[in-house]
């Protein structure tokens, strides 16, 4: 067994403090977001983890490409008939989790969600390369298949098919809006006394401020 007892990093590069922070967490997303966006250190500034919960009451955690950010919440999208699907539409929740270890941040994000619009849907799907597109078309997402050349021989065959036709949507793929109503910002701190401010959606739709120990 390897002892990783001293594999330990100081944070000691920012501070989070109540007279720093947006009155909206959207704003105060869209702050660390671009921070995030300028630092050639991060990679893929809008990955993001996924968690939902499912029907064995078990958590599962997945990455996905954050697409877009409104007033109203975080949109990204997936197969609707995924092991995510299937547990977004039982229990219309789900936590969103940032990570920015260059800069020392996370950025945890409970909601509720629903499908967008089809024709939203459809405008991002044909957006994508056209190999995205079949990609989706092809893909029975979390389904088991016997080996990788099944992927590869549909995916030519579709190749053929739409070489120069729009490729439709899937109606089983498309987007959802992730409705926040609980946002926590982690800044990292020395001795291990991070920041932690969370917003919290009150019953009229305001938001509260509170700071949580480290």
């Amino acid at each position: 067994m390897e002892n990783l007892h001293d594999k330990r990093k100081i944070y000691d590069r920012s501070e989070l403090l109540e007279d720093q922070i947006k009155e909206s967490p959207i704003e105060q997303f869209r702050s660390w977001f671009l921070e995030a966006e300028a630092d050639a250190q991060v990679s893929e500034v809008n990955a993001m983890a996924i968690s939902t919960v499912e029907t064995d009451g078990c958590p599962r955690t997945r990455m996905v490409l954050l697409k877009a950010y409104t007033w109203e919440g975080f949109i990204f999208y997936t197969n609707y008939e995924s092991r995510k699907g299937h547990a977004i539409e039982s229990t219309h929740k789900a936590c969103l989790h940032f990570f920015w270890p260059s800069l020392e941040r996370q950025i945890i994000i409970k909601a509720s969600l629903e499908r967008l619009p089809a024709n939203l849907s459809d405008g991002y799907f044909h957006s994508r390369p056209k190999g995205s597109q079949l990609g989706a078309v092809v893909s029975p997402q979390s389904q088991v298949i016997p080996n990788r050349e099944f992927l590869e021989t549909k995916l030519k065959a579709l190749e053929t098919e739409f070489e120069n036709k729009e490729v439709p949507r899937p109606e089983n793929w498309g987007g959802y809006l992730a409705k926040p109503y609980e946002i926590e910002f982690w800044q990292g701190r020395p001795n291990r006394l991070h920041d932690r401010l969370i917003y919290n959606l009150t019953d009229d739709f305001d938001w509260k401020i509170s700071r949580l120990a480290p």
